[in-house]
């Protein structure tokens, strides 16, 4: 049998929809449907319960997904430390997470860890970046060992309990910024200045959206620009071309040096938790010591 089936009817489950279990995957509707039927055909009994509304695994489909999820688990595992011993230096530990928490929070947590004395202190480190929908998925593949990440009921990334664990690494939030005149007034208002917004792709953009639509619909008929990283975000903020919610580790400094203005209020603001996620079962010495390190 194909793992690659295993991790579809993984998809399957956490999603609830054979529309959005094939968007995550990467394939058409059609074919994702095909290969769900080819792994009952293999088990030989129905895995999943179609109907109206969410999609739910039978029990033979859900014993399936928990068995074969441990054994996925356990070859990772026997590849990692295969790997281990032929990368030059030692192991080496794989991190996922988006483009902008991998320059603000991630970067603070390694650099907290590679100290020395600490357990990333001489240690060789990969970090690969992508949409919440791209690094859960190499997460469930077991090509990282851990995924850090935004949490909000606005992009919950649906990791199933039974396979992974999580702890909030920190707390931030989006805050509404413009760029600041001489005497430190921002350039535009909350209220009628242009927007600078996000791709629909990105969590933050996600973020974003929902508060927008909750408490202030009017402002998405502002949106002037809209960016796929939040980096570009906020270059287009510091050029004055419009205000934009972003993420408070990026701009404190500028709020206190009084080259940005943070405007509105508590209310105005998006929180959200930042989390670290990992497999449950035991890992290597090295990702237990930073998991350990982390959870301190």
């Amino acid at each position: 049998m194909d793992l690659k089936l295993l991790e579809d009817l993984a998809a399957l489950a956490r999603e609830r929809s054979f529309v959005r279990a094939a968007e995550a995957r990467h394939v058409t509707h059609p074919a994702f449907g095909r290969r769900i039927r080819a792994l009952e055909a293999w088990a030989g009994v129905p895995l999943v319960e179609r109907g109206r509304g969410a999609v739910k695994l039978t029990p033979a489909g859900q014993a399936l997904l928990q068995q074969g999820e441990a054994l996925v688990d356990g070859l990772m595992l026997t590849r990692d430390a295969l790997r281990s011993r032929h990368v030059l230096g030692g192991e080496v530990l794989r991190i996922a997470t988006g483009r902008t928490l991998a320059r603000t929070l991630v970067a603070d947590w390694l650099a907290g860890l590679a100290r020395p004395r600490r357990p990333l202190h001489g240690q060789r480190v990969e970090m690969r970046t992508g949409t919440m929908t791209e690094i859960v998925g190499l997460l469930e593949r077991g090509e990282v060992h851990f995924v850090c990440c935004y949490e909000h009921p606005a992009t919950s990334v649906r990791l199933s309990n039974q396979r992974f664990r999580h702890l909030t690494l920190a707390q931030d939030r989006l805050v509404p910024v413009s760029k600041a005149d001489a005497q430190g007034r921002p350039q535009h208002t909350l209220h009628d200045g242009a927007l600078i917004g996000y791709a629909e792709s990105l969590s933050l953009g996600a973020l974003l959206a929902e508060h927008l639509r909750r408490s202030q619909p009017e402002a998405i008929a502002r949106t002037r620009f809209v960016c796929d990283s939040a980096d570009a975000v906020q270059e287009l903020v510091a050029k004055g071309l419009g205000l934009a919610w972003l993420p408070w580790s990026m701009v404190a400094t500028g709020c206190k040096q009084r080259s940005l203005a943070a405007l509105g209020g508590r209310s105005d603001e998006v929180h959200f938790d930042v989390r670290l996620y990992r497999a449950r079962a035991r890992q290597s010495p090295l990702v237990e010591a930073v998991w350990a390190a982390t959870d301190r």
